[in-house]
C-alpha cells in the first residue's frame, strides 16, 4: 500500500505506482473525484514480436524524481526484450494536462519495430457506471466522458500520431478490457464503448540497433470537449518536450525560495528536505484544503480513505510550510478554515476538499447524552499557527481579514468550552481521533490557540479581547500544571478521562506530550517536561534496526508485532521527529546536535524509493505501513529541518568570539 510517485499542480493530482502506472486521478480538487480509484492505467511494450506490460516479471525499475522538480524519472529495463525505457512523468504547472515522455533504448544490434500501447482504465467521478469511451476524428484521439468530466488521450512518435485504438467493455461478465486485445500487438479500432468502459492506445516507431527513440503521450483533463480539445491542440502547437522541460523549470524555481545554508547536513537529508516541500504542494488543493494523504488502497482495509483536511494536519502542515517559507501557498487554507468554522466558532472533525463536513466516526449522541463531535485542537491549532505565519512574514493584511470572523469566534468558542473545576478543556476527541477526555496535548494546543488570540488583539489594538483571551490562557495552563503533572510517575498524564464521576489520569505514555514545549506551555529545558520526553525516549523508542518512536504504549494500528517491551508500536515518522525537535530545543552546544541530525539522517534512508515518506514503518524490515505519502510526515520533516537550521545558527553565534 503506497504510491512511489506523485505529481500535481494544485487543481489535478496523479499517484504512479512502482511499475510507472497510473493508479489515481484527482480532479478538479485534489483529492476529492478520483477518476482511476486504485485501478491500473497499464504501459505496455511490443518488440521484435513479443509483448510485455511492466509489471510481469522479467523487469527491473529504477524510480526517482528529476532533481528538484515533480516529474518523475523512471528507468524500467527488460533484458530478454532487449529494451530499456527511460519514462518521466508530469503534470503543467497551470494546465490541467498530463505529460509522459519514453525514450525506448534498443539494447541489440539490429533495427526493431517497437509499439507502446497505453490503458485507460478510468472510473469517472468515482465509479464506471455510464461512462463512454470514443474515437474522436477530427483530431485522431480517444476521449472519455461523463457529465462534466471529460479526459482526452492522444500521442505521438516520430512515425505519427495514435498508430491504433479500441475501446470496450471491462469487469462486466467475462469482459476484462481492451488491454487484453492489446496483447496480440494490434488493436481492433472499435470507435465507442458505454458503460463500464476502458481504451487502449498505441504507437509506433523504427528503432536503430542501438540506438533510441523518444515517444510522448498525454492526457488533457476538463469540464467538456472543447476544453479538452483546446488543451490537446496546446500540447500539439508547444512541443510535448518543450512542455515537459518548462515543468522541470518552473518547479525548480518554485524551489528557490528553500535555497539556504544547510550546514553540516549530509545531501540525503537536503534532497528529502527539498523534495518533501514538493510533495506537500501536491497534496495541497489551490483554494486551501491541505489533503492528509491520497493514497487510495487505504481502501482495502477500510471502505474510506484519507482523502480530506483534518484541520489539525492542516495546520501544522501550514505552520511548517510557513517556516520554510511559502507563505503564499498557505494563505488559503486560513481562508478556507474560514469558511468552514461553525457558527458557534469550532472545526468539525474533517472536511472534503470543497469544504463540505468529511465523514466521522465520532458520535453526536452517547448513553443517552449528547456530545459534541470534535477534536478541539483542530481549531486552536489553526490559530497557533496564523499567528506563527504572522511572526515570520508580517503579512499583516491576512490575519486582518479573518480576525473578526475567523480569530474572535474560535477564541470565544476556546474561551468557553472549558470545565470549570479543572480550568482544562472540556472533553473532546484526542488528536489520534481514538478516545475521549481531556488530554495534555488538546490542552497544550488550547492554551497556544488562546495566546496567538491575544497576541492578534493586541496587534489590532483589541486590548479588551486581549486580556480575556490571556486570562483564559493562563487559567488552562495553571489547570495542566494541577491536574495533568503526576508528582508520582515524575511526568505528564496523557489525559484525564471520566469514571464514576471522577477525573482519573490517563498515564499511557504518549509521544504526543511534546505539545508542551512544541506550543509554549512551558519550554523545552523545564525540568517537568525533559522528564516526560526521556519517559518517551524510554518507553516508546522501538529496540530493533529500524528504531524510531511509537505513538503510545500499545497501539494498536496496522500493529505487527505484539512484543510490547521491544516494540511498543509501530514507529511513526511524525513521533521520531517530534523526539528530534525536543533534542534540537535543548541542545546547549553544536555538538548536541548530533542526535537530531542522525535521526534525520535515518528517516532519509527509509523512504520508497523516488523519495516519499509513508505514515508508518514496519518494526522490523522497516518498510512503510499505512499509506504514502503522509502529508504530515513530510512536513514535519521540513518543519525539523528548519529547527535543526535555525538551532545551529543560534548555537554559532553565541559561541563566536567577540569582535571589537
Amino acid at each position: 500500500m503506497a504510491r512511489h510517485l506523485v505529481i500535481g499542480n494544485g487543481k489535478m493530482l496523479i499517484n504512479l505506482d512502482r511499475n510507472g502506472y497510473l493508479r489515481d486521478l484527482y480532479f478538479p480538487y485534489v483529492g476529492q473525484l478520483n477518476h482511476v480509484g486504485g485501478q491500473p492505467c497499464r504501459v505496455g511494450i511490443r518488440c521484435g514480436g513479443t509483448f510485455a506490460w511492466l509489471d510481469e516479471p522479467g523487469w527491473t525499475f529504477e524510480l526517482d524524481y528529476i532533481e528538484d522538480a515533480l516529474v518523475t524519472n523512471v528507468t524500467a529495463r527488460h533484458e530478454e526484450l532487449g529494451v530499456e525505457l527511460q519514462m518521466n512523468d508530469g503534470i503543467h504547472q497551470r494546465e490541467n494536462i498530463f505529460l509522459k515522455r519514453v525514450m525506448v533504448r534498443n539494447m541489440a544490434e539490429e533495427e526493431k519495430e517497437i509499439r507502446l500501447f497505453f490503458h485507460q482504465d478510468l472510473m469517472i467521478d468515482g465509479n464506471d457506471v455510464g461512462d463512454t469511451a470514443a474515437f474522436y476524428p477530427a483530431n485522431r484521439t480517444v476521449f472519455h466522458y461523463k457529465r462534466s468530466s471529460y479526459f482526452m488521450f492522444n500521442g505521438q512518435s516520430p512515425q505519427g500520431g495514435i498508430f491504433q485504438y479500441s475501446t470496450g467493455i471491462k469487469r462486466f461478465h467475462s469482459a476484462e478490457g481492451t488491454w487484453r486485445d492489446a496483447e496480440d500487438g494490434e488493436l481492433m479500432g472499435n470507435a465507442i464503448a458505454q458503460g463500464s468502459v476502458d481504451s487502449t492506445i498505441s504507437l509506433r516507431a523504427e528503432v536503430p540497433g542501438g540506438g533510441d527513440c523518444s515517444f510522448y503521450y498525454w492526457m488533457s483533463v476538463g469540464p467538456d470537449l472543447e476544453e479538452v480539445k483546446r488543451l490537446d491542440q496546446y500540447v500539439r502547437e508547444s512541443q510535448p518536450e518543450k512542455l515537459l522541460s518548462r515543468i522541470v523549470i518552473y518547479w525548480n524555481n518554485w524551489l528557490s525560495r528553500a535555497n539556504r545554508d544547510f550546514g553540516d547536513l549530509p545531501a540525503d537529508v537536503v534532497r528529502l528536505f527539498r523534495h518533501s516541500l514538493l510533495i506537500v504542494r501536491t497534496q495541497t488543493d489551490e483554494r486551501g484544503a491541505i489533503l492528509a494523504a491520497n493514497d487510495s488502497d487505504i481502501l482495502q482495509y477500510n471502505r474510506d480513505h484519507y482523502s480530506y483536511m483534518w484541520p489539525r494536519d492542516g495546520a501544522l502542515v501550514a505552520d511548517a510550510m510557513s517556516q520554510a517559507g511559502y507563505h503564499s501557498m498557505i494563505a488559503p487554507f486560513f481562508e478556507f478554515c474560514n469558511r468552514a468554522l461553525s457558527p458557534e466558532g469550532y472545526l468539525y472533525h474533517k472536511y472534503n476538499p470543497d469544504g463540505t463536513v468529511g465523514s466521522s466516526w465520532h458520535p453526536y449522541y452517547v448513553q443517552g447524552q449528547p456530545r459534541l463531535p470534535i477534536q478541539e485542537d483542530e481549531t486552536a491549532l489553526v490559530l497557533h499557527a496564523l499567528w506563527k505565519d504572522y511572526e515570520r512574514h508580517g503579512e499583516i493584511e491576512l490575519p486582518q481579514s479573518l480576525y473578526p470572523t475567523l480569530v474572535r469566534k474560535a477564541a470565544s468558542f476556546l474561551c468557553g468550552f472549558v470545565e470549570p473545576s479543572l480550568d482544562l478543556p472540556l472533553p473532546s476527541y484526542d488528536l489520534w481521533e481514538e478516545r475521549y477526555g481531556i488530554w495534555t496535548y488538546t490542552a497544550s494546543s488550547v492554551y497556544a490557540g488562546l495566546t496567538a488570540a491575544a497576541d492578534f488583539a493586541d496587534l489590532f489594538g483589541d486590548y479588551e479581547r486581549s486580556d480575556r483571551y490571556r486570562k483564559a490562557a493562563e487559567r488552562m495552563k495553571r489547570g495542566m500544571l494541577v491536574h495533568l503533572w503526576d508528582e508520582e510517575s515524575g511526568r505528564f498524564a496523557r489525559g484525564l478521562v471520566l469514571r464514576d464521576g471522577v477525573w482519573v489520569k490517563d498515564m499511557t505514555l504518549e509521544s504526543s506530550l511534546f505539545g508542551l514545549f512544541e506550543f509554549g506551555v512551558l519550554p523545552a529545558d523545564d525540568d517537568r517536561v525533559a522528564r516526560t520526553m526521556r519517559a518517551i525516549a524510554g518507553g516508546l523508542s522501538v529496540k530493533t534496526d529500524v528504531g524510531g518512536i511509537a505513538r503510545y504504549a500499545g497501539d494498536y494500528y496496522f500493529q505487527i508485532s505484539h512484543d510490547a517491551a521491544r516494540v511498543p508500536g509501530n514507529p511513526w515518522i511524525i513521533c521520531t521527529l517530534w523526539g528530534a525537535s525536543f533534542q534540537i530545543e535543548t541542545a546547549k552546544r553544536t555538538e548536541d546536535l548530533a542526535a537530531p541530525r542522525a535521526t534525520l539522517e535515518r528517516i532519509a534512508r527509509h523512504t520508497l524509493e523516488g523519495g516519499n515518506l509513508p505514515e508508518q514503518l514496519h518494526p522490523l524490515d522497516g518498510t512503510p505501513l499505512s499509506v504514502a505519502p503522509l502529508t504530515w510526515s513530510h512536513a514535519t520533516y521540513v518543519s525539523v529541518v528548519c529547527k535543526y537550521l535555525r538551532r545551529r545558527r543560534e548555537l554559532a553565534s553565541a559561541s563566536a568570539p567577540l569582535v571589537e
